[in-house]
């Protein structure tokens, strides 16, 4: 199981309207085909105006096979075109949990 962190950095002023545009037109598209989200998160106390959201999947050729799929999705597109502008950065961590995490995920 490998677990994707994805952080970016919004634009000053523009995290209320990410997250609104991310909940309708975003997520539901990830949702369905990227399948577990382990959770999405705001930062509140150090590097402000940062998502983070980290997802679940079985193997390295699931995840590829999982966003070829989205990428293939018109709604997708849309969405990247409507957030143009939105971010200042982007990072993405790909992690493996150590022996003793949890197995609910």
């Amino acid at each position: 199981m490998i677990f994707e962190h994805r952080t970016y950095t919004v634009a000053h002023g523009l995290m209320d309207d990410y997250l609104q545009r991310y909940e309708e037109f975003g997520l539901p598209v990830q949702q369905r085909h990227l399948g577990r989200l382990l959770g999405f998160f705001v930062s509140e106390i150090g590097p402000l105006n940062q998502v983070v959201h980290i997802w679940v999947y079985d193997s390295l050729a699931d995840r590829e096979q999982r966003r070829a799929a989205m990428e293939a999705d018109p709604d997708w597109h849309a969405f990247k075109r409507s957030n143009r502008g939105t971010f200042v950065a982007q990072e993405v961590k790909m992690m493996v949990g150590a022996r003793f995490n949890p197995k609910h995920v």
